[in-house]
């Protein structure tokens, strides 16, 4: 990673409100790390205590690597010795959390940078939507975004911890299972844009209702700065009950004519979606490379960005043009014997599974649409009715075969033949056994969506199907 401002002890005290155990305190470092594996001698180590490994650890293994600077639990200093502590001339900061400690530096980070922030949360499509304001804001200014899935309590303060004084916009996503989090995550970035791409059943089992999705996604609105602006999504009815209730400045995107930003004249083309983008002063075409009419509301947020940054707009319809999918994001491949692939394996939840059902039945044209498809997780209670109604779907939507496999499965296929889907038609097994069945069944000219919730590692058979 890029290393972002250098660090003195002063700053990391003051940041985190440690307590300073061993060292001299007027030590510099050039970055913060939490990775043993990819730390540099002249970084601070924050030891994380993580839901796998516990960094603390690992703290002999980078100061045997020359790192001098550490920043521990309170609660596991006792552990080190003070002694070997002070012979190794190490910095040592003792915090009650080292998690907690590593927003706060970030937060520090943020504030004394030059640099704005946009962030995006939403039930779907954030990511999608970060990549594409990304590629909008980075067209005029210099800009840092998330990578990868660094959206958690964790992922967005290695991002931030980035930034230097060059940096003009950060454009971060945030993501959340539990109420709290993206009051937190709004902590650590305090937005200048908050952005909210829709509300839907999503993380249920944490949040427990639709009331609850709400509520938790519209934490960001409080958290962006008075004078910031909020973006929301017009024809979501939820946002627009957050929208009613904030006293930030409001910017509107969407189909609907209540929009600022707008869409009409949507077209789904061989090459992806095209659509008339309608801003305040002018009307553009814009052509995505990538599947998928939902994918028009992603697009819609990133140039209402654009918009409020003053982006002009043949630099926002280039932004737009030049995004390309995320990995497991609605990605289409055909394979030598003519089978078309459409990866949607990067995680799934019921709007999500829904979008892309519909897109397969658009694509796949005369062909036969296939769903091959893993559980949807965190839905708690709702979990079984959720997955029904997207069997039900399935069997609406003219798909030729349904391959399940998970704990859900059986609920998928009881949805289904409610809707009078053949049973014949409905396979559940493990992925190796469906990647079989799929091999034995498949023929050219059909359309195979593949799609599941991250931890149920649908890309395999995606990539399966591709090296076939």
């Amino acid at each position: 990673m890029k290393k972002g401002i250098p660090w003195t002890t002063a700053e990391i005290l003051a940041a985190t409100k440690g307590e300073p155990i061993t060292g001299n305190m007027t030590r510099c470092f050039s970055g913060v790390s939490i990775d043993s594996r990819e730390i540099s001698i002249d970084d601070l180590f924050v030891a994380i205590c993580g839901n796998v490994h516990d960094g603390h650890h690992f703290i002999e293994n980078v100061i045997a690597q020359g790192v001098r600077g550490i920043l521990v639990n309170r609660d596991k200093s006792g552990a080190l010795s003070r002694t070997w502590l002070m012979e190794k001339e190490m910095v040592c900061v003792a915090v009650d959390d080292t998690t907690r400690a590593l927003g706060d530096l970030a937060a520090f980070n943020r504030k004394r940078s030059a640099a704005s922030v946009v962030a995006i949360t939403g039930s779907t499509g954030k990511t999608s939507c970060r990549e594409m304001t990304a590629s909008v804001v980075g067209r005029c200014f210099n800009s840092l975004s998330t990578r990868g899935n660094f959206n958690n309590e964790i992922g967005l303060p290695l991002t931030l911890l980035q930034l230097d004084r060059s940096h003009q916009w950060a454009v971060v996503e945030l993501g959340m299972n539990r109420p709290g989090e993206i009051a937190r995550l709004g902590e650590i970035c305090s937005p200048d844009v908050g952005v909210i791409t829709n509300i839907g059943p999503a993380h249920l089992e944490g949040l427990g209702s639709m009331e609850g999705v709400m509520l938790a996604k519209g934490e960001i609105l409080e958290k962006i700065k008075p004078e910031g602006t909020a973006v929301l999504n017009a024809d979501d009815v939820r946002v627009l009950q957050l929208a009613a209730k904030t006293s930030r400045k409001v910017v509107f995107f969407g189909l609907s004519r209540d929009a600022l930003i707008r869409a009409s004249a949507i077209r789904e083309t061989g090459h992806g979606v095209s659509f008339n983008l309608e801003l305040p002063e002018e009307t553009v075409t814009v052509g995505l490379k990538i599947f998928g009419r939902f994918m028009v509301s992603n697009a819609l947020a990133a140039a209402a960005v654009g918009c409020l940054l003053g982006v002009p707009a043949m630099e926002i319809k280039a932004g737009l043009e030049d995004f390309k999918p995320v990995r497991g994001r609605m990605n289409l491949s055909e394979t030598s014997r003519g089978i078309h692939i459409i990866d949607d394996t990067y995680n799934a939840n019921p709007a999500s599974m829904e979008a892309a059902i519909t897109a397969l039945r658009s694509l796949k044209g005369p062909g036969r649409g296939i769903l091959v498809a893993g559980d949807m997780r965190e839905l708690g209670k709702h979990a079984e009715d959720l997955h029904g109604k997207i069997g039900a779907l399935c069997a609406r939507s003219g798909i030729a075969r349904i391959y399940l496999t998970g704990q859900y499965a059986e609920s998928v296929r009881a949805g289904a033949r409610d809707e009078n889907m053949d049973p014949k038609n409905i396979l559940i097994g493990t992925r190796e056994e469906i990647i079989e069945n799929l091999k034995d069944s498949l023929r050219s000219g059909d359309w195979v969506l593949v799609k599941g919730s991250r931890a149920m590692g649908m890309e395999k058979v995606a990539q399966a199907l591709r090296d076939w």
